[in-house]
């Protein structure tokens, strides 16, 4: 399972997002966690859709299973983590 969070540089919501997933991934052993810029990776963000910052995206054998932005809670990236499990 990858979570991918997508941030910039100045997104004070994004600053929170990190640190709830950097919680989360406590918790998740078996998670994949990185943490993309969009402006330092264009193309990627392009590609995956972002239009927003912070928006986390969670993979399964690299097929996007949940997506949301905003600032998640540690239980939202718990929850939407499950769906990459089943």
């Amino acid at each position: 399972m990858e979570l991918t969070l997508y941030t910039s540089a100045f997104c004070a919501p994004c600053v929170r997002a990190r640190s709830v997933l950097r919680d989360a991934g406590k918790l998740l052993a078996q998670a994949s966690i990185r943490e993309v810029d969009v402006l330092s990776h264009l193309a990627e963000s392009e590609e995956a859709g972002i239009s927003s910052t912070p928006t986390l995206v969670v993979r399964r054998d690299g097929a996007e299973v949940f997506r949301a932005s905003g600032v998640p809670s540690v239980a939202q990236v718990l929850a939407a983590a499950s769906l990459a499990l089943e």
